[in-house]
């Protein structure tokens, strides 16, 4: 897999409450990731860009809400999240990056 592939496919981590609780009891990491990415494309890339040995992949569609202002009604846009399982002696620190 090229690496321009690479980084466009994994776009941001989700770093919430309830993700870090997933990390916590699962030793999961949740990224959002390209809509027409697959699971396989989705373990290499984080493989190779992280350096951990990725057990397992689970990926959700998320519908984007629609919201209503001054100018009428939108929808936001759908994505896709990935829950990324490491082994147990890998893991992926994301503190210190913008």
């Amino acid at each position: 897999m090229h690496n321009e592939k690479l980084f466009t496919l994994i776009k941001a981590p989700i770093v919430t409450e309830k993700a870090a609780r997933v990390g916590e009891l699962n030793k999961q990491v949740v990224f959002k990731v390209d809509l027409t990415a697959n699971k396989r494309e989705i373990k290499k890339a984080v493989e190779e860009l992280f350096k951990v040995e990725v057990t397992k992949v689970t990926t959700s569609i998320v519908k984007g809400k629609r919201k209503r202002n001054r100018n009428g009604i939108h929808k936001r846009s759908d994505y896709k999240k990935a829950f990324v399982s490491l082994s147990k002696d890998s893991e992926i620190q994301f503190e210190g990056i913008n």
